[in-house]
């Protein structure tokens, strides 16, 4: 009985510790957010290139090649800009900071004009050939949702970028020390040299 009581404290214990291991890795890179962040928001996109390619060849809209190649491209960028903004050590870098959100403001703008022209392709009237959303086209709306979702994320990167000094010194004032407990068995130590 009292092994399975162990073994519920270490548990119980081993939840607590992870978690602090966490704040203490966040409370000392709180830059950290930002690229997770940043990291959703690539696999949101990138791993959804497939669709895009789609129903750019599908739809065959004004400047849609190049608004998923802008999107593609300053997403890269952004990993670049966010390692270089946070030094370690050091301030962080300001210019690259504005420069990381200019990147994202564009992104929004090109995922926007490109949700706008798949709107148009398939709205147009009748004696325009709209396209049909049919089961065989249907990555035309999953581009379209997904696209959606991918500017939430940009969104949700770019208040994590703007507000890292914020949060950065609320995580400061958690407490994450462990507290050891003393059993009033140490002793006074000598340091006398006697050899």
């Amino acid at each position: 009985m009292t092994k399975q009581n162990d073994k519920k404290t270490k548990s119980k214990g081993g939840a607590k510790e992870v978690i602090r291991k966490i704040l203490v890795s966040i409370k000392k890179n709180p830059q950290a957010l930002p690229l997770l962040a940043l990291t959703v928001s690539f696999l949101v996109y990138s791993l959804n290139l497939t669709v895009i390619s789609n129903t750019t060849a599908k739809v065959y809209g004004a400047h849609m090649g190049i608004c998923s190649f802008v999107t593609m491209l300053f997403s890269m960028l952004s990993y670049v800009c966010m390692f270089s903004a946070y030094p370690k050590r050091k301030k962080p870098n300001i210019a690259l900071i504005i420069l990381m959100l200019v990147m994202y403001a564009a992104i929004l703008f090109v995922d926007n004009y490109y949700r706008g022209r798949i709107w148009a392709a398939v709205t147009r009237p009748e004696e325009l050939s709209p396209i049909k959303i049919t089961e065989a086209t249907m990555y035309i709306l999953d581009a379209y949702n997904m696209l959606k979702i991918h500017m939430i994320t940009v969104v949700v990167t770019m208040v994590c970028v703007v507000a890292e000094p914020f949060y950065a010194k609320l995580l400061k004032k958690i407490n994450t020390s462990v507290e050891v407990e003393d059993n009033g068995e140490l002793g006074a130590i000598e340091l006398s040299d006697e050899d």
